[in-house]
């Protein structure tokens, strides 16, 4: 049974565990974070482990899971590269803990727009990197993880890596330059935002709430579920629809004109300045 180590204790490590619970994970499963409230909250919810103190955490690990904000990356790799040199550096023969340091350590980073040269540089040799961006509908079982591989990371890391995320999910491997635009894309924002904004219309058109809410959930959801789960193109499922003349294609024609397309490529842009300033030189300048 391996130990998986999260550092840091937010809402995506909540959703993974969830993930992981309702999956039955034969993982042992651990927590570090600063915030004694969060701590105390994962272990209540999820019956996972909880360690406050970060290098005890680390010394557990068979993989990390580092699921802090990119703004604290550099600072908390930061701290675990100096450990790592205390104890490599105050040896003067072999031991199992500088055994697993020189061996190094999988690690796999959820912060978005650091690439994996950033996080060796900071981290430094003790630990090898893989990245992930996992989605919080995770917590449902039916989560999108996708996967950032370096060429040098061994095959079976990759394993450990897609079989971890894959017990929520799918995953899906991408190259790291695509990385930016995948985790603006699929953000299930999208569709809360989505199925928000249509039910609020249609009671404004004469709907109470309840059935806005499970008008527009099957006008998104289950529309996609089927062509998602079917064999259909999204074009023929489209023209089936909004057959011409008639009010679905009126609907959509007007949301057109209105520039419905040039607002999602507004947004899509907003959301890779985003990205990019997130991991800019603020956090990451020597």
């Amino acid at each position: 049974m391996s130990t998986i180590v999260f550092l840091g204790g937010g809402r995506i490590t909540s959703a993974m565990l969830a993930g992981l619970r309702l999956g039955k994970t034969r993982h042992r499963l651990v927590v570090h974070d600063l915030n004694p409230g969060k701590l105390r909250d994962l272990k209540k919810r999820y019956a996972v482990a909880v360690e406050p103190d970060l290098n005890c955490a680390v010394e557990q690990a068979d993989m990390l899971i580092v699921a802090v904000r990119p703004s604290s990356v550099r600072e908390l790799l930061g701290m675990v590269r100096k450990e790592a040199g205390k104890v490599m550096g105050g040896m003067n023969r072999p031991s199992l803990v500088r055994q697993k340091l020189e061996q190094q350590r999988l690690a796999v980073s959820l912060a978005a727009g650091v690439p994996l040269r950033v996080l060796s540089q900071v981290a430094g040799p003790a630990v090898r990197w893989a990245r992930a961006m996992p989605s919080p509908v995770c917590r449902s079982g039916r989560g999108l993880t996708a996967v950032v591989f370096p060429r040098t990371l061994p095959s079976a890391d990759r394993k450990r890596v897609q079989d971890f995320f894959s017990s929520f999910g799918q995953v899906v491997e991408i190259p790291e330059s695509k990385f930016n635009a995948f985790t603006v894309t699929y953000s299930c924002s999208h569709g809360y935002h989505a199925l928000a904004t249509l039910a609020r219309t249609a009671q404004a058109a004469g709907l109470d709430r309840k059935t806005a809410l499970v008008a527009s959930a099957h006008a998104l959801a289950d529309g996609i579920i089927a062509w998602r789960d079917g064999e259909h193109s999204l074009q023929s499922l489209l023209e089936e629809a909004a057959t011409p003349g008639g009010i679905a294609a009126a609907t959509v024609a007007e949301m057109d004109a209105a520039g419905y397309g040039r607002a999602v490529r507004q947004g899509v842009a907003a959301g890779l300045r985003r990205v990019r300033r997130n991991a800019g030189r603020r956090f990451f300048a020597n």
